[in-house]
């Protein structure tokens, strides 16, 4: 690749993205409950309008009960099914008080209620199929098919199920690795970001461990398998978002036994109201008025219309700011967290690295920006992350090049490049830790091994002197943190200076971390795939003191259980494959949405589509205000079904009154939740987390 002398950098094409899994979303009308639910719709507001232009009763008639058929007929049935199983749910409860209210006149409140409920049922459904569509789509990041060395030398390609343990994989370059294994032969980079969270791809030499699913680079690798297909890293992040998705809640198990006995209750207070009168000599008529005036006024509508205004306005309010909720049960949620934990690669950093430090020699003759550009002309023809920081810093500071020939990248090592006659070589010091000598000799002599490596357009490390390079390497160590990638640059075997690169830090990654101390009283834990030294480096820059490293998504998984089995709610934010089991075994899960892998963002509670960080405790803190008006709703919900029920039973309440003060009821709890879709509703959140 060849760029003009002496002009500004012309920009980079954008190099091509890792492929995801394809997505398999289901289609809404796909699902048998979504169409019943539509019909439903379309049948009442028919009747409705037919209704309301003064057509005659038979006329309406029809389309509300297309509506009450089309809406009740699968909760009708799944409820007599709960019935052969001697139990009673609130949706058989729901169909009686809607037939009950059709039976004495009340046709459209009947309708519209099956409306709500039918609409209800599609929407779970919904979610349902979707989480499902996520978890089956992860599996298609492990290629099918694989390439099997025979013991003979020659190969085959096989389905990656039929593989075993023993056998020896061909890793193409750029090929997707089909097993769990461990390298044997060959040197290349691996991005594996999916796995680890990793932000850059990972030098991959023999005795190295690789994972199926990741993405090789472009050496090629010959890799013995070591677990089976279906234990494989991947398979196992499958199989643990399964098992915390269909963990319940406590909470959840609660309202089950509560929405039991309450339906159990209404029936048997409805029969009595209605059968006792006649004992007593009361008309049938008039019993049966007393009956349905009942178990309109005692249905549990208010209650529910208690809880759900306020958390979809919530909702509401949090989605126009960049904050997806994905169901008022999600928000819910969200302001119970007492407890943190947070991902770094992609969440705390932006998952990109970026050139922080230029150390020329003091004898190399050069200044920063000269250095600069000097790396940036050898590395310009790469397409390693790194490569595209140097060049980015080199174009930010708007800095002429020199024409790049002989390109040369060695997997896993380094690139070269003659630039105006002289030979620079561009190389990084892996992992390179403050002081830490005997690392950094060791990285020297791994580069002074590898000139005849494959040439291509990863990441490298091609050495020049030895010595020199050591002298700048042990220079460099005096001058950067831990935790950085360290780059160093020659020139005809001369060591010129060095680059420091770090993975970017959200702005507003400290203000976070501190006012989601301030909302649980206890400071986040940090959770990473990453090495210990970047996670350090982060946990310094955003006040943390708890950091678990390196950890592979199960670990992720047990340290989210362990926090939460000290009895507290674990809000966990992430972003990549690899959050998604963490995502759902926490308490509440949020995504970050931007860069976020697809089951990522189906499995989290809730994802920040603008990537903005400090949206999680604002939105934490919208939570808890809803939280405050469901209690204030469902005590003046309560409040109304405790008076109507005492008043038809004591005295005689008319149907019109009872309907009245139930509507009445749900008008006004449903305004006090409507105040959350006010702006000052989430401008207070987040000015309550900026002093925090």
């Amino acid at each position: 690749m060849v760029c003009r002398v002496s002009a500004t950098l012309a920009p980079q094409p954008t190099p091509a993205r890792t492929p995801r899994a394809p997505r398999r979303r289901t289609r809404v009308l796909a699902l048998p409950e979504a169409r019943w639910a539509l019909a439903a719709l379309i049948a009442f507001l028919l009747g409705l309008a037919l209704d309301l232009g003064g057509a005659p009763g038979w006329v309406y008639g029809i389309p509300y009960t297309v509506a009450y058929v089309a809406g009740g007929w699968e909760p009708a049935l799944e409820g007599l099914r709960a019935l052969r199983e001697k139990t009673l749910d609130v949706d058989l409860l729901m169909i009686v008080a809607a037939l009950g209210a059709a039976a004495i006149g009340q046709v459209l409140d009947g309708a519209l209620l099956i409306v709500i409920f039918a609409t209800s049922g599609a929407l779970e459904a919904l979610a349902t199929a979707r989480t499902a569509d996520s978890v089956r789509g992860l599996l298609d990041l492990a290629p099918t098919t694989a390439t099997r060395i025979r013991d003979d030398g020659t190969e085959d390609t096989v389905p990656t199920a039929d593989l075993a343990v023993g056998d020896v994989l061909l890793i193409r370059p750029g090929e997707r690795i089909g097993a769990d294994g461990t390298v044997l032969d060959g040197v290349s980079e691996a991005d594996q970001a999916t796995i680890t969270g990793e932000p850059l791809p990972v030098v991959k030499r023999p005795g190295d461990e690789v994972y199926a699913g990741t993405l090789n680079g472009t050496g090629s690798l010959r890799v013995r398998v070591e677990r089976d297909p279906a234990d494989s890293v991947i398979a196992r992040i499958v199989t643990l978002v399964e098992e915390a998705s269909r963990t319940k809640a406590p909470t959840q198990l609660f309202i089950e036994k509560i929405e039991q006995r309450y339906a159990v209750g209404v029936v048997a207070a409805t029969l009595a109201v209605f059968g006792i009168p006649l004992l007593f000599g009361e008309a049938l008529t008039d019993a049966l008025l007393r009956a349905m005036t009942f178990m309109i006024v005692a249905s549990p509508c208010a209650v529910v219309l208690a809880t759900m205004p306020p958390l979809l306005s919530a909702i509401a309010n949090a989605g126009r700011h960049g904050v997806l909720v994905k169901s008022a049960v999600a928000m819910e949620r969200l302001g119970e967290i007492d407890s943190a934990a947070l991902d770094k690669t992609g969440t705390l950093t932006e998952g990109a690295p970026e050139v922080t430090a230029v150390r020329p020699l003091p004898d190399s003759g050069l200044d920063e920006d000269r250095l600069l550009a000097l790396a940036a002309a050898a590395e310009h023809p790469s397409e390693h992350p790194l490569a595209r920081a140097i060049v980015a810093a080199a174009r930010a500071r708007e800095l002429p090049v020199a024409v790049a020939e002989d390109f040369l990248a060695t997997p896993g090592e380094g690139v070269a490049a003659t630039v105006d006659g002289r030979r620079v070589t561009v190389g990084r010091v892996r992992d390179f830790v403050h002081g830490d000598r005997d690392s950094v000799c060791s990285s020297r002599d791994a580069v002074s091994g590898s000139q005849e490596a494959a040439s291509g357009t990863t990441r490298a490390v091609v050495s020049g002197s030895q010595d020199g390079v050591s002298s700048s390497q042990d220079a460099a160590s005096g001058e950067h943190p831990r935790g950085t990638t360290v780059v160093t640059i020659t020139r005809d075997g001369v060591p010129l200076g060095t680059l420091a690169l770090t993975d970017r830090l959200r702005p507003d990654a400290p203000a976070t971390t501190a006012a989601l101390t301030a909302l649980t009283g206890t400071a986040p834990v940090l959770l990473t795939g990453d090495n210990a030294d970047a996670a350090a480096r982060v946990a310094e820059a955003t006040g943390l003191s708890d950091i678990r490293a390196e950890l592979l998504p199960e670990d992720k998984v047990k340290a989210v259980y362990e926090i939460q089995q000290t009895g507290r709610k674990v809000l966990f934010v992430g972003d990549g494959v690899n959050d998604a089991p963490a995502l759902a075994a926490a308490h509440s899960g949020v995504a970050m949405g931007r860069a976020g892998s697809d089951l990522a963002l189906e499995t989290a509670d809730a994802v920040v589509v603008r990537d903005e960080l400090a949206a999680v405790p604002a939105v934490v803190r919208l939570s808890r205000t809803a939280r405050r008006l469901v209690k204030q709703n469902l005590v003046i919900a309560g409040t109304f079904i405790t008076v109507l029920v005492v008043w038809d039973l004591v005295g005689h309440l008319p149907l019109p009154l009872g309907v009245a003060g139930h509507e009445g009821s749900t008008v006004l709890v449903g305004l006090n939740g409507l105040r959350l879709l006010r702006e000052s509703a989430w401008r207070s959140g987040t000015a309550q987390d900026s002093r925090g």
